[in-house]
């Protein structure tokens, strides 16, 4: 039998080979080991809160309302005979608008004058008639009752005169009315009766609509449950009232630019929908608001007082929907505290209960921050400094810490 002579030095090499392998994967253990090693407790930056004034803003819906309305109707009847206005542009109060044809008006005012001219007459020559029968009736060369019944006469004329200088300011106001004028300055919608119509004073549709739009209205909606839920606020002292200057948002969304104030609020209840109406008086120079359009308002109408604003990056919330901060605790151990925000201002939340004057509210380094856990809190003014790399080790050699 033959037999091969072993390769000792092939199994010399396979040897040394798992031999280095094997004493390297134990060097990177006790180096991965030492990589991870946690040296004192986590370091968090506290904002110290106080309560503050805060106001209470409401945003609800809207619908603008002209300033002014006028409805332009005529006061007599007859045909257009000529429009004087454009369509859309502005007028002004007493601006003729129409000329409805004023002949049949002339003609009246003519025979109001003439029978005025006539009693004036007959007054004249009653009175005259009157006065030669007083000295001949205390002469007695006329009977008394011829005196009384002359005198009787002259005052039944006089009053003749009255009632037909009466009929006469009825013709020319009449006649005044064929023009039709502006009743307020604005801007004029379409005319809704061309020349050549019949118009009449009892006409169910106007001749044309002015809407004063500068100033103009904005009529908000509030639930009467809200309003009354304000109200008892401020009669408790929680709230103070605040003045109700308003701001809108428009329907594409975007902010109108001039700023709004509460004229008043409505009595009474609407019974349909639950609300009271407040009526906000805006500033529209360019026209840009319009009767009918929607829009959102945002006012105060109570300021807070005892609120508390804290950063946005220390609030959080459960999956209930619950708001969480952490708070600095005795012994330097975070604590969990539940709070109620409801809304927010600008990069802080508005808390509202929950927290007290003086407490140190953690807002950086809560990522992984766990109840009662062990913490090294510095406030978020310190800077953050970076510590320079050891000679020999590499970037992940370098820590970063806050504080001196």
């Amino acid at each position: 039998m033959n037999l091969k002579p072993l390769n000792l030095s092939g199994l010399s090499a396979t040897a040394l080979a798992v031999a280095l392998l094997l004493t390297g994967c134990g060097g990177g253990g006790a180096q991965k080991k030492g990589g991870h090693e946690q040296t004192g407790p986590v370091q968090v930056g506290f904002v110290v809160v106080q309560p503050t004034s805060v106001p209470v803003v409401t945003e609800l819906s809207g619908r603008v309302t002209a300033f002014q309305m006028s409805e332009v109707r005529p006061q007599v009847a007859g045909i257009v005979r000529r429009r004087f206005f454009t369509e859309g542009s502005i007028v002004r109060a007493g601006q003729t608008l129409y000329q409805i044809d004023p002949s049949l008006y002339q003609a009246q005012a003519s025979e109001a004058e003439a029978n005025l001219q006539s009693a004036r007459a007959t007054a004249e020559a009653a009175r005259i008639r009157a006065d030669r029968y007083r000295p001949l009736a205390k002469m007695e060369a006329v009977s008394q009752q011829d005196y009384t019944d002359a005198a009787a006469q002259a005052r039944q004329a006089a009053a003749a005169v009255a009632q037909n200088n009466a009929q006469l300011r009825t013709a020319q106001i009449n006649l005044r009315f064929t023009k039709v004028p502006a009743p307020i300055t604005g801007r004029i919608g379409r005319s809704l009766f061309t020349e050549g119509a019949l118009v009449t004073t009892n006409q169910t549709d106007p001749l044309a609509v002015i809407q004063r739009l500068d100033p103009i209205y904005v009529d908000i909606q509030q639930s009467s449950a809200d309003m009354l839920a304000l109200r008892k606020s401020l009669a408790q002292g929680g709230l103070a009232p605040a003045s109700a200057v308003v701001r809108l948002k428009l329907e594409d969304g975007s902010d109108y630019g001039q700023t709004g104030t509460v004229e008043f609020a409505e009595v009474m209840v609407n019974a349909n929908t639950g609300t009271v109406t407040l009526r906000a008086r805006f500033p529209n120079p360019e026209g840009i608001l319009l009767p009918g359009m929607f829009a959102r308002a945002a006012f105060s109408q109570a300021i807070n007082k005892q609120a508390f604003l804290v950063p946005q990056a220390g609030l959080s919330r459960d999956p209930r929907g619950n708001a969480t901060v952490y708070v600095v605790g005795p012994g330097n151990r975070a604590v969990a505290r539940t709070v109620v925000a409801e809304r927010t201002i600008g990069a802080n939340w508005v808390v509202t209960q929950g927290l007290a004057p003086g407490d140190k509210v953690i807002v950086q380094g809560t990522a992984n921050l766990r109840p009662d856990a062990e913490i090294r809190p510095v406030p978020v003014t310190t800077p953050q400094k970076i510590e320079a790399p050891q000679e020999g080790q590499g970037a992940q050699g370098a820590t970063a810490k806050k504080g001196g």
